[in-house]
């Protein structure tokens, strides 16, 4: 006999329903999306969008209609009556019996929640602690993957250490991105963030920062820093899309400038906001 148990029950296998057989539980064989909305509208839904595609088109899931999975998300934020919302959604391969090798008829599987954001203000008014922490994560990190467990443990030994995010160094010793954010640093009237590679997740709101620093007049370099020269850099912030933008003033145990977000970090701030107005 066949059979499975679910915490204590036991029950034959043929019992257990597509939730218990997704195949996101079993290998992460799924992709992800998070968007938010701001004061009653959904922020860059095209753009994550695209990416979104992308991602589904890096594992091989084809059977995606996207204009449908527009009008999911933008049904559960009409239903769900929240402003300032994220809304998060995933789609896997489908629910099979575990095999490595997945059928070819598998129906994906969609799921999304829409969830209240809370107030970020005291995070953007006097800044974030992060560490830094050896990049564990695979080498298709354009992909957004299901495959969290290297964030996962990194943003746990940040949170043990006092600090909000972490930020991964490669094997070659230099910064790639926080385990759900973009870094970036300032240095004089320079900002400075990695390039987008395989082992950099393609940041929407990193576009938008981008942008951004070019209407103040920041010049941009695309080019990855050490931790070393990190913590020497005048302003330091990370960019995620459910906070935007918020600064950093402690970086593993070096205090940034003087502990307080910096001037190019505070207009940066302001400029982003005309984007979601």
């Amino acid at each position: 006999m066949q059979l499975a148990m679910v915490n204590d029950k036991i029950r034959p296998l043929e019992q257990l329903g597509p939730a218990h057989l997704d195949r996101g539980i079993f290998f992460g064989d799924g992709v992800y999306e998070v968007v938010r909305s701001y004061q009653g509208r959904i922020f860059a839904l095209e753009e994550h969008l695209r990416r979104f595609t992308n991602s589904l088109a890096g594992i091989g899931i084809t059977a995606v209609d996207i204009d449908l999975i527009r009008a999911r998300v933008q049904k559960a934020f009409d239903s769900a009556g929240i402003a300032n919302a994220k809304i998060y959604f995933h789609i896997t391969r489908g629910s099979a019996p575990r095999n490595h090798l997945p059928d070819t008829d598998l129906k994906p599987n969609f799921l999304l929640t829409v969830t209240e954001l809370q107030d970020d203000t005291e995070a953007k008014t006097t800044g974030i602690a992060v560490s830094t922490h050896p990049d564990w994560r695979w080498k298709r990190c354009d992909i957004k993957s299901l495959n969290l467990l290297p964030n996962v443990l990194a943003r746990s030994d940040a949170a043990q250490k006092g600090c909000d995010e972490a930020v991964f160094v490669d094997e070659a010793g230099l910064i790639t991105e926080g385990t759900r954010s973009a870094f970036f640093a300032i240095f004089g009237q320079t900002l400075q963030t990695a390039p987008f590679t395989a082992n950099i997740l393609p940041s929407i709101t990193r576009d938008f920062v981008i942008k951004a620093a070019e209407n103040i007049g920041l010049q941009l370099i695309e080019k990855s820093l050490t931790p070393r020269q990190a913590a020497t850099a005048n302003e330091l912030f990370i960019a995620v899309t459910t906070q935007d933008i918020i600064p950093v003033v402690r970086f593993d145990d070096n205090t940034i400038a003087d502990a307080r977000p910096g001037k190019y970090t505070k207009l940066l701030i302001r400029e982003f906001r005309k984007f979601t107005t």
